[in-house]
């Protein structure tokens, strides 16, 4: 295929914060498109977005609608996934698909361009995008790995509320309000709408994210934790994960604690490998107090690393702070990148 050859893409959820933000990425990169389709539940069918001048009615997602689609990018949550990506691929659609319903299948590639981009090779007509606090760290866990090897890693997560979807943004604005005017908080929605309890987001820190397992960890946790080795190609790795949403809105950030195979290495030696590292920003000057911070981070594509520590005990231990944008390269800037990916690299065809 050449550059020129243009493509059928349709976005599924295309009026879901993510959905939005896919849209926002085909524009301004330029992507190749013949026709776009934009496709939503039924409840959100019917509602106009306008795509380079041009007004486009969001349709209602059903097999039928991926006739003739070349790339379906799928952000509408996994029960979708499951019910409309096998049909996506059976009328010849590449699925890149945004939620869990796949990041674990054996079959499936599990991918950050900078990191994995060979794994899209083989793929069977469906590419998962990772968890966007997984995609944050093993951006900047790859070069370390790749250079001194990785033991064990423990991260400790602070994620907005654009990470549960815009009703968590609402609540949390709702919420900061009536803590200002000194109502009682209503809480209706976090830490997750199906659970039995709620507790206010607004001035607060929620210490789980996503519904707990049978070993006591979240399935957010356990989704970092399974889809970093998956990625790293590293069963053997230790990663343990505790995750906590925090009341700002975008861009999720992380303490980092990772102990590495060789001995030896200097702090220079990790800033050296990041600021050549493919969408890395390396923000790290404590005599000028520079480091990322999730507002600092905010709209931007790439990933933002600092306060790079050597541990104090450990000769193998070092601690990094990560900041992404959560919506942009923990979620829609990674499946546009992976799309583009697909289409240079002439592997679109299953």
């Amino acid at each position: 295929m050449t550059q020129e050859t243009k493509y059928n893409v349709a976005v599924v959820g295309a009026t879901g914060a993510v959905g939005q933000k896919i849209i926002e990425l085909l524009q301004g990169k330029s992507f190749p498109i013949n026709n776009l389709k934009l496709l939503s539940s039924k409840r959100s069918a019917g509602s106009a977005v306008t795509v380079n001048g041009k007004e486009i009615i969001v349709e209602e997602a059903t097999p039928e609608s991926f006739e003739g689609v070349d790339i379906a990018l799928f952000s509408a949550g996994g029960s979708v996934s499951k019910q409309l990506a096998p049909e996506a691929v059976k009328r010849g659609a590449v699925v890149v698909d945004n939620t869990s319903a796949y990041r674990m299948d054996p079959d499936v590639p599990l991918v950050v361009p900078e990191v994995n981009p060979e794994d899209l090779k083989n793929h069977q007509g469906i590419i998962a995008n990772p968890n966007c606090s997984t995609i944050q760290m093993v951006a900047a866990l790859q070069p370390i790995k790749e250079k001194y090897g990785l033991n064990k890693v423990i991260v400790s997560t602070y994620q907005a509320v654009s990470g549960a979807g815009n009703e968590a943004i609402d609540e949390l604005k709702t919420q900061s309000q009536q803590q200002l005017n000194g109502e009682a908080l209503e809480a209706n929605l976090l830490p997750v709408k199906g659970d039995e309890k709620h507790y206010p987001i607004a001035f607060n820190a929620l210490p789980q994210i996503d519904v707990f397992q049978e070993n006591g960890y979240t399935f957010e946790e356990m989704k970092m934790i399974n889809e970093t080795k998956k990625i790293l190609h590293d069963d053997a790795l230790h990663v343990a994960a505790t995750c906590v949403r925090l009341p700002f809105v975008t861009s999720h950030a992380e303490s980092v604690y990772v102990e590495l195979e060789e001995a030896g290495v200097q702090v220079k030696d990790i800033w050296n490998l990041l600021e050549s590292a493919d969408g890395i920003i390396l923000e790290d000057d404590p005599t000028n107090q520079t480091y990322p911070t999730p507002l600092s981070a905010e709209g931007k594509e790439e990933v933002f690393v600092g306060r790079v520590r050597k541990d104090l005990d450990e000769d193998k231990g070092f601690h990094l702070w990560v900041v992404s944008d959560n919506l942009l390269k923990g979620a829609a800037w990674n499946t546009v990148q992976i799309a583009q990916t697909l289409i240079e690299k002439d592997w679109l065809k299953k």
